[in-house]
């Protein structure tokens, strides 16, 4: 027994160093892989290649450690400083041949982004560089950066169809009132449709008249878009009449297409590929089609920011949130404690407070704001630039700048304040079940989340919006020194675009980022033309940074559809996987009070989350789908 026991605990201790030099055999390969991959690969003349298959966004999400071990498709972001520092680098370097921008999986972005890759594109073709860019099909947001190509292609079994902003919405009054759920809606603003929802089974006439001025403002600023890139495209007969001129072609998109000047040629992509190798070069041992390129991650990662800098520029990209942030979230903590501290780390002299949210929590907001009035207490100028979204509390934390700059496109406004409480006495009541108690006081026991609200607890929480709205009306008053009547005539909730926002004085000055930038170096006496910038963003860990290497390599197919119907019904159905996980944000999060833009989501980057897609395809299920 001795003698087995021995041979047991023999096998036993081989089995555990196998295990543990497996483990550290895994670990250190992954080490050096990525600190392989930390090194910039040399650049070889070729074509770059901008292979969008995913959205284009002001600051990708985090990628969870363990989402490719669950099976996840993570799909890709591309980060907008990045692909206009990658297009500006490309336009004078002699190694860049050509750029290739591939739009066949494109996600979308907000209309203001759009128009500055768009910008970007054109500068380039200007300089000389040829831009060429292929799609199997091409919708609003994929064609407006087409637009700006020297080359079109398309794929002659492809066809553009363009849609326009606008469509439903989905209201949740009827099924929260056949489940018996009460909710409980506390108001500011007569434009703050982002609660009519839970309220109303349509929109109300003072949504639909903003919406109405929303959407037309941004496709005639696409239609102008297009002209000035392209003015032999006749898009008009395609947005007014598409059904007439597809059906007397028999169906034929494409041709269609070419008719219309809206694409250069028609080609699958081997015929596509060999246009380029004709710019960039090819390799004849290779594939047909096959081209010599540069891909755009190594492009990037071979022109490494500046880790020092006297410009210090803060991004609030998405909700914003308590705490700490999340995937795709600005967290209050996290963005205050980024700019504290880079107060202390960086000799800084100003700050650009670069915006694309759709605001979130009051709270959450307040704590950014306080921040950056620390940065004004040091001395520092503050120079505000909106992105894509500066919404309710977007443009909340926006009230410190000395000067805000935005695009024609940015989407903004929205000053009002909500909250939404469910409670479920009616649910309980439909099974038989009810509830009582003893109460102290008028708000023993409040919120009751099972017995309903009391009378008291409403008026104490339809007050501390009414004070919070009071609040944000004072802010934007002071800020924009308007007085806070005007400001109560422009806010109510309403959502103004950019050129507007900035007629009603709500923005000062049009242009991007490199704009507030250089406008934040003349303040603070620093050389404009050459600005020191340091970017305060949340360094990645080791497994984010992990995650993100597997993601920008992953081939799935997490990126929209390359036809044209798919595409469209993927973009429609990520828009309401997003509004249903809204919805379950806004009960599951115990009423807190938001300024927040939720009708807003629509008409940015059309990917919607990993819990959001869960959720919508749950719903799916359950209706046998």
């Amino acid at each position: 027994m001795k003698l087995v026991r021995g041979a047991w605990k023999l096998l036993v201790g081989i089995k555990d160093a196998l295990v543990l030099v497996a483990m550290l055999l895994f670990f250190g390969l992954l080490f050096a892989a990525l600190n392989a991959r930390s090194r910039p690969a040399a650049i070889r003349d070729g074509a770059l290649v901008l292979e969008l298959n995913g959205p284009i966004v002001e600051q990708p999400e985090d990628v969870a450690p363990l989402a490719m071990l669950s099976g996840q498709q993570i799909g890709n972001q591309y980060r907008l400083r990045d692909v206009l520092r990658a297009i500006d680098l490309a336009r004078e370097d002699k190694r860049v041949k050509a750029i290739v921008v591939d739009l066949d999986k494109f996600g979308g972005a907000y209309p203001a982004a759009l128009g500055e890759v768009q910008e970007a594109l054109m500068k380039a073709r200007a300089a000389g560089k040829p831009v060429l860019a292929y799609a199997t099909a091409y919708t609003d947001g994929g064609y407006r950066l087409a637009s700006a190509a020297s080359e079109i292609w398309m794929d002659p079994m492809g066809g553009t169809l363009f849609m326009g902003p606008g469509g439903s919405q989905l209201f949740y009054k009827g099924l929260l009132d056949k489940l018996g759920v009460n909710a409980h809606v506390y108001r500011v603003g007569k434009f703050k449709s982002a609660v009519e929802p839970y309220t109303r089974t349509d929109q109300s006439p003072e949504s639909r008249e903003a919406s109405q001025a929303l959407y037309g403002a941004l496709i005639d600023q696409w239609r102008e878009s297009i002209a000035r890139a392209r003015p032999k495209a006749q898009v008009a007969g395609l947005l007014t009449q598409p059904a007439q001129l597809v059906q007397a072609a028999g169906g034929n998109l494409a041709q269609v297409d070419l008719n219309a000047g809206l694409v250069d040629k028609l080609g699958d992509r081997i015929a596509f590929g060999r246009r380029v190798a004709q710019l960039a070069g090819s390799d004849d041992k290779k594939p047909a089609g096959n081209f010599m390129s540069i891909r755009y991650q190594s492009y990037v990662d071979a022109h490494p920011l500046p880790k020092k800098g006297r410009i210090g520029v803060l991004t609030v990209a998405g909700q914003i949130i308590d705490g700490q942030s999340q995937q795709g979230n600005a967290g209050g903590d996290t963005v205050s404690d980024l700019l504290y501290r880079g107060l202390i780390d960086q000799d800084l002299k100003a700050l650009v407070l670069r915006v694309d949210s759709p605001g979130g929590s009051v709270l959450a907001s307040e704590k950014i704001r306080r921040a950056v009035l620390e940065a004004k207490r040091r001395g520092l100028p503050v120079v505000v630039s909106m992105g894509g979204l500066a919404a309710s509390g977007g443009y909340w934390i926006s009230t410190p700048g000395d000067v805000i700059f935005a695009e024609p496109g940015t989407i903004t406004g929205s000053i009002g304040i909500f909250a939404v409480l469910p409670t479920f006495e009616r649910t309980l009541a439909k099974i038989g079940l009810s509830t009582d108690g003893v109460r102290t006081t008028p708000l023993s026991g409040q919120p009751d989340i099972l017995g309903g609200t009391s009378p008291e607890l409403d008026v104490v929480a339809q007050a501390g919006v009414e004070h919070g709205y009071r609040e944000f009306i004072a802010r934007v008053s002071q800020s924009r020194k308007l007085s806070p009547a005007r400001v109560d005539e422009i806010g109510q909730g309403r959502v103004w675009i950019g050129g507007v926002a900035h007629q009603l004085k709500l923005v000062d000055r049009f242009g991007g980022l490199d704009a507030a930038v250089r406008e934040a170096a003349r303040r603070a006496k620093l050389d404009v033309a050459s600005p020191d910038v340091v970017w305060l963003d949340k360094k990645p860990g080791f497994a984010a940074e992990l995650a993100r290497q597997i993601a920008s390599n992953e081939d799935d197919d997490a990126g929209a559809p390359a036809d044209a119907l798919g595409r469209i019904a993927w973009q429609q159905q990520q828009v309401m996987a997003t509004a249903l996980g809204d919805a379950r944000r806004l009960v599951a999060g115990g009423g807190g009070v938001r300024a927040q833009c939720l009708e807003c989501g629509g008409l940015g980057p059309m990917r919607a989350s990993a819990a959001d897609r869960t959720l919508w395809q749950m719903v799916l299920a359950k209706l046998g789908w």
